[in-house]
């Protein structure tokens, strides 16, 4: 046996003894995770719309995370880590919507099978979702009615709601860089829906007319990019209720598949769509 074989070594054993939970267990809380799963029929595909919608929600705090943290930079001037921030998102979008594939192909009969177990919820009252679309500047204070009867998540959305958006952020940067941004679009009341507007339109225009380097272009194109993956989220959504339940009216009241093909119409940061037809 040569030199070299006895110097190798068998790989070393790892940690298995623990006196308490383990490492793992205590950061990522897996034992809760997967003990949150509480079916209400005897369907065996409930149990994967149950852990998909589960996911989903997951999905939208880390989004919300980022999202905040980019509205939090651009008040500080700092559009590098604002810009890294909507990287991050764009990838986590890409993830969140691959999760309508577990249940973008469901029949009628499959989705009727436990759809009773659902009651009157649905998704419009999530409240992450829900934040989600504040932020994105779709703000709408009735929207808080649902959740009166859950204290932290209603101070919460209400808190989110007062605050300006994502895009409110990002036309005040603007506005400080020497954009022109109209007074009245600065000083909106940030509760209230973002409405497009022609002059916003025009500093975009200038924007990408420019230096495609400069940092303000550079935001606007991974605002672009979180708000292509927006919109195919809602049309996925979409095709994915069209499919399990057609026209039929909604969970919760909603109109269904009309409520989604209206939602599927909006463009999210509207201008730096509608600004490249001037470019």
């Amino acid at each position: 046996m040569s030199h070299e074989a006895h110097d190798i070594q068998e790989p070393e054993t790892p940690h298995l003894d623990f006196e308490g939970t383990t490492p793992y267990e205590d950061y990522v809380k897996a034992d809760v995770l997967t003990h949150l799963q509480h079916t209400l029929s005897d369907d065996p595909g409930e149990m994967v719309f149950l852990v998909t919608t589960q996911v989903m929600e997951l999905w939208f705090t880390v989004i919300v995370h980022e999202w905040e943290t980019a509205a939090r930079a651009l008040r500080s001037d700092d559009v590098p880590v604002a810009v890294d921030a909507l990287k991050r998102s764009v990838r986590e979008l890409e993830a969140l919507n691959a999760s309508w594939r577990p249940l973008g192909q469901l029949t009628p009969a499959q989705f009727n099978s436990y759809r009773a177990a659902l009651g009157e919820g649905s998704g419009f009252q999530s409240a992450m979702y829900r934040r989600m679309e504040f932020l994105l500047g779709d703000k709408s204070a009735s929207m808080l009615v649902p959740h009166r009867g859950a204290p932290r998540v209603h101070a919460e959305l209400e808190k989110a709601l007062h605050e300006p958006s994502l895009y409110d952020e990002v036309l005040r940067l603007m506005a400080r860089r020497g954009h022109a941004i109209p007074q009245p679009v600065l000083s909106r009341d940030v509760s209230r829906r973002y409405e497009p507007s022609a002059e916003v339109e025009a500093a975009w225009t200038a924007v990408y007319s420019g230096d495609a380097t400069d940092e303000v272009a550079r935001l606007g194109e991974a605002l672009t990019d979180v708000a292509e993956l927006v919109w195919r989220w809602r049309n996925d959504h979409l095709v994915a209720t069209r499919r399990a339940m057609g026209a039929k009216a909604g969970t919760g009241g909603s109109a269904g598949v009309a409520w989604l093909e209206k939602r599927a119409q909006k463009n999210v940061f509207p201008e730096l769509w509608t600004a490249r037809s001037h470019v």
